[in-house]
């Protein structure tokens, strides 16, 4: 009922009008038959429960869209917003800090009114924007789709601290910031993962270590989830009980440190499932009826859409209460039927991941491409040190007062920390350690008919009492080498044309590609053997798989346009495999060493500047754009390098970075363009473009590299009309996936990864 009325918030009042008086009705059907006049309605009295609890979500979501609706009014325009921070922030791929945070004003630039609603910002990485500070933040705002827990993004310019977090909030910034530089100072690896499995701080976590967790199925370990609340709240009730303590107060000190925890890692929806379940379970404790049941799960679950319906919507939220039910549902039965072949110990080991890993699958499948074929060994050899990690690095944090203390203990958190990290980079990089599989419903049903099989063939029927469900275990048997070899069929053509056969999924003729890269650029030329590449979008890994899949193995000229995460994250997949880098100016020391490091690895620099030329191949590229010594505009998009080519069999086109409508007119009054047959968009087709520039380009086809579904809403439809306007053919990877171009019979052809 919570995902339908976010999903559809004009029903959200139906929903819960019709929902109440079922249940109303319902009810008095069960009354008037407990009464005898009838025979008892077995399960009635649950039905009556879950038509109020719907009918209640309803009424949530209901209360709070109108709020929601007048804040995303805002689309498209810069505004101003007064805002208390609600969450942790992390650094996205665009190299911006984000946080969840409610709004308290909103308005334009200076005159703010009051209206409160749940939005997303992205700021300019700053200390002081921890959970409880209130901030002002300046920028351009963009409406979410219906089911988003956030109903604005804001992608803020200016931003200040109104107020730094107090109080508890305060103390727990504090010490989480001391904590942070302490494990920044032990070495890698384990450093950067620490703050995340301690306190829920994963700014320090590298893109490749993220990675290499996904891969390995670790993912949930990065950063605190919910098993680290049992984990306190066990530790607390254990501790106590050694000294004597009495069931009111383990109690009363595990709700207390409960609480403590939660705000000192941010309430994160796993986190706040847990811990709701967790203060459930110790009630029961206190009432003399201890529980961890199904209908435990399913309460905490009522509780929590009842404050935030839009959870239902949240994939971490999903996968959290799935995988506690696995674990209460799935896990037991599992573990008997592994005792076949196995000591007890050792099965209930196993199966707690593995009920974990089937249950979720099919939910991941839902939204990523990733399935991990070794989680289920990695988390058995890297589990047992997240307790360790956990425990320790809390007791450091809070012995920050005492620094000796602290860094020794610090220290010692560190060693399973490090632990956690080689584990998943060494099962990452095994052959099989992950499928492919496109993201969506079918992939989905695919995983669920393969969980359920593998489910059923361990399960056996030991593990069972019911006839019905031993009969359908022998059917899901009998299936289940068929599905299974369907799975070790596609994992093995997936290998091979990866490997091998790469190069056979691509055409021969192309001469431009523009790599499906997610959020960001990544585009190729070739001509006559040599291949130049223009950015290398915001990670390395779709970048290597989209060199590997064309049968690219060295770049000849690297072009570097500026310096932000989307358009350089993915240098490390080509370092040492270039010839020249051309690149734009740089701003931070990171620039610099990232051109260091691939001079070092035996490439030539050469910084970029109007008037530049050169050839690739039997092509030439000449450089248009920044202008030489020019401080119109520092460092960044608007001094991204905008290069073309032309000849060589390369139909002649434009690159024009990241430039937003000033400078394209500077271009335009610089260099006189002329008509181009390929045309890279400018900034993924943002809104700020200049109509000038397109038209006198008359660009056969436009390139718009962005990601799918990406929070800044790229392309823009403004600028997709305006292309659309000069007669270009629009070609787009984030719905088109990698699309490749070339010259047939003096006619540009064109091919893409999939239909739009």
């Amino acid at each position: 009922m919570a995902l339908f009325c976010v999903l559809v918030p004009g029903v959200a009042w139906g929903s819960a009008a019709i929902g109440g008086v079922a249940a109303v009705s319902f009810l008095c059907v069960l009354v008037w038959r407990r009464r005898g006049h009838g025979r008892r309605i077995d399960g009635g009295g649950l039905l009556v429960v879950a038509l109020a609890a719907g009918a209640a979500v309803a009424m949530s979501a209901g209360f709070a869209s109108p709020a929601r609706d007048r804040i995303a009014e805002w689309d498209g325009r810069v505004v101003e917003v007064l805002a208390d921070v609600t969450s942790s922030a992390s650094v996205g791929q665009d190299g911006r800090l984000w946080f969840e945070a409610v709004s308290v004003g909103v308005g334009p630039p200076g005159k703010t009114a009051p209206l409160s609603a749940p939005v997303r910002i992205g700021i300019d990485p700053a200390d002081g924007f921890d959970l409880g500070a209130r901030i002002r933040v300046t920028g351009e705002a963009a409406a979410t789709d219906a089911g988003e827990r956030s109903a604005l993004v804001l992608f803020g310019g200016d931003a200040e601290v109104i107020a730094p977090a107090s109080g508890v909030f305060g103390a727990a910034a504090a010490l989480r910031l001391a904590f942070i530089e302490r494990s920044l100072r032990l070495p890698d690896p384990g450093a950067g993962l620490l703050p995340g499995l301690a306190v829920g701080d994963t700014r320090a976590v590298t893109d490749a270590l993220t990675d290499d967790m996904r891969t390995s199925g670790l993912s949930h370990l990065t950063a605190v989830s919910g098993a680290n609340c049992a984990i306190v709240v066990g530790a607390v009730f254990w501790l106590t009980a050694l000294c004597g303590g009495g069931r009111m107060l383990r109690v009363v000190l595990a709700a207390t440190a409960l609480a403590g925890f939660v705000v000192l890692v941010t309430p994160e929806p796993s986190v706040i499932r847990a811990a709701v379940m967790a203060g459930v379970a110790m009630l029961t404790v206190l009432l003399g009826r201890p529980s961890a049941g199904a209908g435990m799960l399913s309460l905490c679950a009522v509780v929590i859409l009842l404050a935030d319906p839009w959870l239902a919507a949240t994939p971490g939220f999903a996968l959290s209460v799935v995988a506690s039910g696995a674990l209460i549902l799935l896990a037991p039965p599992l573990s008997r039927g592994m005792t076949r072949w196995m000591p007890g110990p050792v099965a209930l080991a196993i199966a707690v991941p593995l009920a974990a890993q089937l249950a979720c699958g099919p939910i991941i499948a839902l939204f990523a491409e990733q399935q991990s074929l070794i989680g289920i060994a990695a988390n058995l050899l890297a589990a047992p040190a997240a307790p360790v990690a956990t425990v320790i690095g809390l007791l450091a944090c809070l012995a920050a007062p005492i620094p000796p203390l602290a860094d020794l203990l610090t220290a010692s958190a560190w060693l399973p920390a490090a632990w956690i990290a080689t584990t998943a980079s060494t099962t990452a990089q095994l052959p099989i350690a992950q499928l492919l599989l496109p993201a969506g419903i079918a992939s989905a049903l695919l995983v669920l008919l393969v969980s359920a099989s593998l489910a059923a063939v361990l399960i056996g029927r030991r593990g069972t009492s019911s006839p019905r469900i031993a009969r359908a275990i022998v059917l899901a048997r009998q299936g289940a080498a068929g599905v299974l070899i369907v799975v070790l069929s596609l994992a093995g053509a997936h290998l091979v044309l990866s490997g091998p056969l790469a190069t056979s999924t691509a055409p021969d003729g192309w001469s431009i590609a523009a790599c499906d890269v997610g959020q960001g650029d990544a585009l190729l030329v070739r001509s006559a053997g040599q291949v130049a590449l223009i950015d290398t979008g915001p990670e390395p890994g779709p970048l290597s798989e989209c060199l590997a899949s064309l049968g690219v193995q060295r770049i000849d000229l690297l072009v570097l346009s500026h310096f932000d995460l989307d358009h350089v994250g993915g240098t490390a997949a080509v370092e040492g495999k270039v010839g020249t880098v051309l690149h734009g100016p740089t701003a931070e020391p990171a620039d610099q060493r990232l051109i260091d490091d691939l001079a070092a690895a035996g490439a030539r620099l050469a910084p970029a500047s109007a008037g530049l030329r050169g050839v690739l191949g039997s092509a030439a590229w000449r450089v248009l754009w920044p202008l030489r010594d020019s401080a119109a505009f520092p460092p960044g998009n608007d001094a991204s390098v905008v290069i073309d080519f032309a000849g060589g069999e390369v139909p002649r086109s434009l690159f024009l970075g990241d430039l937003s409508a000033e400078p394209q007119r500077m271009l335009m009054r610089s260099v006189r363009l002329g008509a181009y047959t390929v045309v890279k968009v400018a900034h993924h087709g943002s809104a700020d473009q200049d109509a000038g520039l397109y038209d006198a380009a008359q660009a056969t086809a436009a390139i718009f590299s962005a990601g799918a579904d990406n929070d800044y809403g790229h392309p823009r439809e403004e600028t997709l009309d305006l292309l659309g306007a000069t007669g270009a053919h629009l070609l787009r990877t984030d719905t088109q996936g990698r699309i490749l171009l070339g010259i047939r019979d003096g006619r540009l052809q064109v091919w893409t990864e999939r239909d739009p």
